[in-house]
């Protein structure tokens, strides 16, 4: 199977750096049903930043208004999902690389055959971005 790359919404936030703050956030959107495609999360300036990349976005958005999270604007991510092999990555990459197109950061990881990663670009570069990656 080819590598699919589409683009996404995501959301982020800062939360107190501390034990459980993931988990009970975590908690109140399960409880709310909403199902996340991806969560990732780390250090920043004495903080945590959390980013959520829901499948559905308004269900998202209500979930975390009722749970008080002060969540940023919606953004663009990308994602790519597809057969695990050698340098698939590095095609991705290659490809931003060739159209002088930056990217902020990733997240990748290959199990059971599969591989899929997360990956930005800065703002103004998403259009551009996704027409070159083939991304919808």
């Amino acid at each position: 199977m080819a590598t699919t790359i589409r683009k996404a919404a995501y959301f982020s936030m800062h939360t107190p750096n501390r034990a459980g703050q993931g988990a009970r956030i975590l908690k109140g959107l399960r409880d709310a049903g909403v199902n996340l495609r991806a969560f990732t999360g780390f250090p920043s300036a004495g903080r945590a930043q959390v980013d959520f990349i829901p499948y559905d976005a308004g269900q998202f958005l209500r979930a975390a208004r009722k749970l008080g999270l002060k969540v940023g604007k919606r953004k663009t991510v990308f994602i790519a999902q597809g057969d695990d092999r050698p340098g698939v990555i590095a095609a991705i990459c290659d490809k931003l690389a060739i159209a002088r197109i930056n990217m902020v950061a990733m997240d990748a990881v290959a199990v059971g055959g599969r591989c899929g990663a997360i990956f930005w670009v800065k703002p103004k570069d998403a259009g551009r971005a996704s027409r070159v990656l083939g991304a919808r």
